[in-house]
């Protein structure tokens, strides 16, 4: 295979990734891309778990707190923003290294997606104030009107996934079914990928999500999140179904106290990294599986392999 290198780094969250990246990007001369959903925008660093300062000073970071409030990310603008830097990397003589849990976004990059047009905010604006109102209940019998196929494929309580379908109908008169049978964005043809996941230990990831939490907590994550929600975003802006805002908003309203708040965020966190463990396992062919927890042992077998890769032309 030819083409440029780069190293895709995925895996649930806290199963050490993002050590593992950085400890390639010191190694290799490489600089770290973001490949995460909610680590692209600005608010909510604590939460999201984006890098530190320090980690951030060692090599370069990129597409890390790219965007405002006003603005949001698609598997389609990450893409092209990620294959930009990716460029960036390869003619300034860097490798570049995506590190990311939304695998979503990964394999767009990777293996090509179906590109849907950017869909207007006033639209998904009024979609959303009709789910707050009507239910997704009712929101799906209107996409079952005009697109049964992805209304059958849909859970009826899913309320953001039938959002999506019916925006896309409003918005280009084609449904969203259509539009995924359609020809896909091909993946790009001038680069090779070597990817590694990250799924260490049940019990040693639920061990490291537990800490994270209690660190998050700790640094001031209760304090970041009042200070967001004081911004009154809108109700459908992404941040606010990040994992541990839900039980964080719960208790600054006075519903719930610290140590429930802290049990729901451990918990909440855990079913999100089990759901990323078994998309990682389904969904992405991987060349080097971790399965055990991040140490020397496992750099020193992970490395030679990557030389090997850099050396294949």
């Amino acid at each position: 295979m030819t083409g440029k290198p780069v190293i895709v780094v995925g895996g649930p969250t806290a199963s050490g990734k993002s050590g593992l990246a950085l400890q390639i990007a010191r190694a290799f001369d490489g600089e770290i891309v973001n490949a995460d959903s909610m680590q692209v925008y600005s608010d909510l660093k604590l939460v999201t778990a984006r890098p530190d300062a320090r980690d951030e000073a060692t090599v370069p970071h990129h597409l890390y707190g790219i965007l405002g409030r006003g603005e949001r990310s698609s598997a389609g603008t990450w893409r092209k923003d990620a294959l930009d830097v990716i460029a960036a990397c390869h003619t300034s003589g860097k490798l570049p290294i995506l590190v990311g849990g939304t695998g979503l976004y990964l394999r767009a990059l990777m293996t090509g997606f179906h590109e849907i047009p950017d869909i207007p905010p006033d639209i998904r604006t009024r979609l959303n104030r009709r789910l707050e109102t009507d239910g997704p209940s009712t929101l799906h019998g209107d996409l079952a009107a005009v697109d049964q196929e992805m209304a059958l494929r849909l859970n009826p309580a899913d309320g953001q996934r039938i959002v999506r379908a019916l925006e896309v109908f409003q918005h280009t008169g084609r449904t969203l079914s259509d539009w995924q049978t359609g020809e896909p964005v091909s993946a790009p043809g001038d680069l090779r990928f070597l990817t590694i996941v990250t799924a260490p230990p049940r019990d040693d990831l639920y061990n490291a999500i537990d800490a994270r939490v209690e660190r998050m907590i700790g640094a001031g994550a209760v304090e970041e999140v009042e200070l967001f929600l004081a911004t009154d975003p809108q109700p459908d802006f992404p941040l606010l179904k990040a994992v541990g805002v839900l039980p964080i908003s719960e208790f600054i309203e006075g519903t719930i106290d610290r140590d429930r708040m802290t049990e729901l965020c451990k918990r909440d966190t855990r079913r999100y990294a089990k759901r990323q463990t078994t998309w990682f396992r389904n969904q992405i062919i991987s060349e080097i599986t971790i399965n055990m927890k991040l140490s020397q042992k496992t750099i020193g077998k992970t490395f030679p392999e990557i030389s090997n890769f850099l050396l294949t032309p």
